[in-house]
């Protein structure tokens, strides 16, 4: 199945009017104490034991559906945790089936005890699938949280946990775009890429005026073993406080952590060979760092030719993300799509997270379907076998990066050709800081390796009220790597513009 087609089985399934007769824990469930501590040891022990793949049998009618019969199965919106209890969040679940045979156990905790949520058939609505016999525990594939997030008086979608350790989240006003992992393990690697999974999840009983909801995780893949406390509290921006504690079975020597997976297929500064009604597909336009050295770095993303792999090492960052900038529907053209109002995704590191790089991979892709782009932070040390390492983080989905700047920021990034041999880079750039300095002292400092570059420009944007960047560089046969940004005399006045060009 396609990222489109995911994102569509995720959200796109329209509520089912009945009665309301919420979802109810069944008597004989066996309630278990539970606490802050507990999903950790559940995780320790797991990762001391050889690691056991995890259930995925299911009725064949039910495994090997198609896409579109796994889309006909509907959770029946009136059998949500929590639907008659007039809470602030209700959760409502996903069946196993297609892509998602694994199963995922999930429990309510409540008064310092967990109870396991039983599947029942008629939680669901079938379409043309026979419905499994009743008494048939299958579990659920995954799940999603609901609040009203846009208006008082009606539920949304806030996030979605399905496949593998992938989860995603929207803020207000606000569609779904990019995705994050638990946890991404030799991701980019020729070995291969592993693919932990979340097992199970225990969902705490909000209070009747709660902002947020905690959700416990507990990982498992053929390497680690992980824990997982999320604090989810949706808004203008939906903020997730991540606590992670990670318990190898072997040394992991290339384990992404904060990692995020999104969508580039083609924008202004990168569409050789489309053709296109519009003028930009993509659900990020860039990646953003905040590095220990207090330096904003913008590095718009590109659909490379060939497989693509960008290191910015640092010291205890202060922040990465993948942005969606561009929020003007002029610039994409998709009544479908919305790319404007997908959200940006920014990761902050809480306390010092040492020595590494966060790396960005970009993979060749002919069609929008494909997630191509991932980003997360590579510790520079291997989290040693038989160990505990732990991370805290916040994630923060929404229209920008939290962390406000007084630097302009580059807001598009045009490439195209310039007569033959010649490459010509225009860059717009907006801010507060452009409207209050003196426009004879601005200069652009623009470097790249291995080339020289020509005719650097910078000139007022009366159209944006910013200013624009511009300069040439030859074409080259191998990559080049470029910096640039505004000067006013010697001081900063903008971000710093990082791209790697390639032939």
């Amino acid at each position: 199945m396609n990222r489109r087609d995911f994102l569509q089985v995720s959200v796109a399934l329209p509520l089912l009017a009945s009665s309301a007769r919420g979802l109810v824990t069944p008597a004989n469930a066996q309630a278990v104490p539970f606490e802050r501590s507990s999903v950790r040891q559940m995780a320790r022990d797991s990762a001391s034991k050889p690691f056991k793949a995890p259930d995925s049998k299911l009725p064949d009618h039910l495994k090997d559906l198609d896409y579109d019969r796994y889309r006909a199965i509907r959770f029946l919106p009136d059998r949500a945790l929590w639907r008659d209890e007039k809470l602030p969040f209700q959760v409502q679940f996903f069946h196993r089936g297609f892509l998602y045979s694994n199963r995922v156990d999930i429990y309510e905790v409540a008064n310092g005890q967990a109870t396991r949520v039983i599947y029942q058939p008629d939680q669901f609505s079938f379409g043309d699938t026979p419905p499994p016999q009743p008494g048939v525990d299958l579990g659920f594939g995954g799940f999603r949280l609901h609040a009203p997030l846009n208006s008082a008086d009606y539920y949304d979608e806030v996030c979605v946990f399905l496949g593998a350790s992938y989860f995603r989240a929207v803020a207000k006003g606000e569609q779904y775009g990019l995705s994050a992992r638990g946890l991404s393990i030799n991701t980019g690697q020729a070995k291969g890429e592993e693919f932990p999974q979340f097992k199970a999840f225990w969902i705490e009983k909000p209070a009747a005026n709660a902002t947020s909801i905690v959700v416990h995780a507990l990982l498992d893949g053929e390497s680690a073993a992980a824990a997982y406390r999320f604090t989810i509290r949706p808004g203008e921006t939906t903020v997730f406080d991540v606590e992670m504690a990670i318990y190898p079975r072997v040394s992991l020597d290339h384990v992404g952590l904060a990692p995020m997976t999104s969508m580039f297929f083609f924008g202004p500064n990168d569409r050789i060979d489309v053709d296109d009604f519009r003028p930009a597909v993509h659900d990020s336009d860039g990646l953003a760092i905040l590095n220990g050295r207090d330096e904003e770095l913008w590095r718009p993303l590109h659909n490379p030719r060939d497989l693509q792999i960008s290191m910015f090492s640092d010291l205890n960052p202060r922040g990465f993300g993948l942005m969606q900038r561009q929020k003007d529907f002029a610039a994409y053209q998709d009544i479908e799509s919305g790319f404007e109002r997908r959200p940006s995704l920014w990761a902050e590191p809480i306390g010092d997270w040492g020595e590494g790089a966060v790396q960005l991979i970009e993979i060749p892709t002919r069609e929008e379907v494909h997630d191509n782009i991932a980003a997360f932070w590579l510790p520079k040390r291997p989290l040693a076998a038989k160990g505990e390492h732990t991370y805290t983080y916040r994630l923060h989905w929404g229209p920008d990066n939290p962390k406000s700047t007084s630097l302009a920021r580059f807001s598009r990034s045009g490439i195209g050709a310039r007569g033959e041999g010649t490459k010509l880079f225009v860059l717009d750039l907006v801010g507060e800081k452009l409207k209050r300095v003196d426009p004879k002292k601005i200069r652009g400092v623009v470097t790249a390796e291995n080339v020289k570059v020509q005719n650097i420009v910078t000139q007022p944007n009366p159209a944006t009220g910013g200013w624009r960047l511009s300069f040439e560089i030859p074409v080259s046969k191998a990559p080049v790597e470029i910096r640039a940004s505004l000067m006013q005399d010697n001081d900063a006045i903008s971000e710093v513009w990082v791209y790697r060009w390639t032939p």
